[in-house]
């Protein structure tokens, strides 16, 4: 046990020290030294980004993904590439997405420059007397419906035509398309922004720029309730899945190392177990919070007893039920009114009964069966999107979540007023 003022100076030690391997990440994305054990999906990527092939990155939120794409972006860099990052989850119309995709290439002058060129009526000042962010309201303000592609095939040729290979990432791209079918739920307007991508990046040909696409809502799902998976086919899909049990503990012991934290035998298995799956952003929160804890109670070391006491007070508390907020907020925007009812019953079935069972699903659809004369399709779309989103998986003819975590937030909030599906009186629904 450390004496308080020997224990502080070891916390001050530990801010200042300049040998500090990997710091705790709770919220922002790493690169460089904080990034950590992700070597071999990057080299996979790397390796299909620079063959030349175009890609689709899925996988759960929390896993990385971000992280992933700025260190890729960051070594490619290195390696002469041109890396430009567009970031569409605020989009709402092709004109937006256009604009964002314009605000991406600001960072390369040669680039926007070569654009402005073209739209000389549009700019009355020369680009460098514009901030990016004048730069994009200039741009989106002489957008409209009968020009975006023109303008956006316009913009992907200057890029194409850079000297450099250029890698474009299009970040939350089917959060983006999920609002704009919202407005337009035929899908019209999703498969023309789609098939118009498609044909501007294959009409460039071999002096195409590598497109990679990416979002924490699954772009599959959705064109495949719209019957165009087609528009996505040239894609090559990578899949971030979440770190094995291994990785985890050997993540905590290098946070605590860092830290200058000791930590009993145990510990990260302790943490694995209770997470149930090794998403990256839940294993650097519960090091957080663990040093958190440590640092309250004024001592250098952490127990395997504290594994559950920090598990049971502070990520099932309300900050834990804080984060629950955020899959919520991306489980509506993947999904329609209805749709995202159902699967809030299927989620707090799952939660509270243990699994979402064949018995479960014939009992929500005689509930629901007056919401939708298709009740059964549309919870198979549901349950589409649960397994492909990293929520649930299927085991035994039935569902059950992946992450334990998770399965103890939503078991949290729903316990105390969920009816198990089979025990509710299907006429009083009616």
């Amino acid at each position: 046990m450390l004496s308080t003022r020997l224990f502080l100076s070891k916390i001050r030690h530990c801010f200042n020290n300049r040998r500090l391997k990997v710091r705790s990440s709770t919220g922002r994305w790493v690169n460089g030294e904080d990034f950590f054990n992700r070597e071999k999906e990057l080299a996979i990527l790397e390796t299909r980004v620079t063959d030349r092939n175009h890609v689709v990155l899925s996988g759960q939120r929390r896993m990385g993904k971000t992280s992933l794409l700025r260190e890729l972006g960051r070594r490619l860099k290195d390696q002469g590439w041109l890396v430009l990052f567009a970031d569409v989850e605020d989009a709402s119309s092709a004109e937006d997405a256009i604009a964002d995709l314009a605000e991406a290439a600001y960072q390369y002058r040669p680039l926007v420059s070569r654009f402005v060129e073209g739209m000389k009526h549009w700019f009355t000042d020369s680009v460098e007397e514009l901030d990016i962010y004048k730069f994009r309201i200039k741009v989106r303000a002489n957008l409209d419906s009968g020009s975006w592609q023109r303008h956006g095939d316009r913009l992907l040729r200057d890029c194409a035509a850079v000297e450099q290979p250029v890698l474009l990432v299009i970040d939350e791209l089917p959060i983006f398309l999920k609002r704009m079918l919202q407005q337009d739920e035929d899908g019209k307007r999703v498969d023309e922004f789609l098939s118009w991508l498609r044909g501007s990046i294959q009409t460039l040909g071999e002096n195409s720029l590598v497109l990679l696409l990416s979002g924490s809502i699954g772009l599959q799902p959705l064109v495949n309730r719209l019957g165009i998976s087609d528009r996505v086919n040239y894609l090559d899909p990578f899949r971030l899945g979440p770190w094995d049990q291994s990785t985890s503990v050997a993540c905590i012991s290098a946070l605590a190392q860092s830290y200058e934290l000791e930590i009993e035998d145990g510990v990260g298995d302790a943490v694995y177990e209770c997470l149930g799956v090794g998403i990256p952003h839940h294993v650097q929160s519960f090091f957080a919070r663990l040093r958190e804890h440590c640092i309250q109670l004024e001592r250098d070391v952490v127990l395997v007893a504290d594994v559950e006491e920090v598990y049971r007070t502070k990520l099932l508390g309300a900050s834990g039920q804080n984060d629950l907020v955020h899959y919520e907020s991306r489980l509506k925007e993947a999904l329609d009114e209805d749709a995202y009812s159902l699967a809030m019953e299927i989620l707090a079935e799952a939660a509270v009964e243990g699994s979402f069972s064949v018995d479960s699903e014939r009992h929500l659809a005689l509930l629901y069966e007056s919401l939708t004369d298709s009740v059964r399709s549309r919870i198979a779309e549901v349950l589409d999107v649960l397994v492909h989103d990293g929520y649930l998986e299927k085991e035994n003819g039935g569902y059950r979540f992946v992450s334990k975590l998770l399965k103890d937030w939503w078991e949290t909030r729903f316990r105390d007023h969920h009816v198990a599906l089979s025990k509710r009186d299907v006429r009083q629904s009616r």
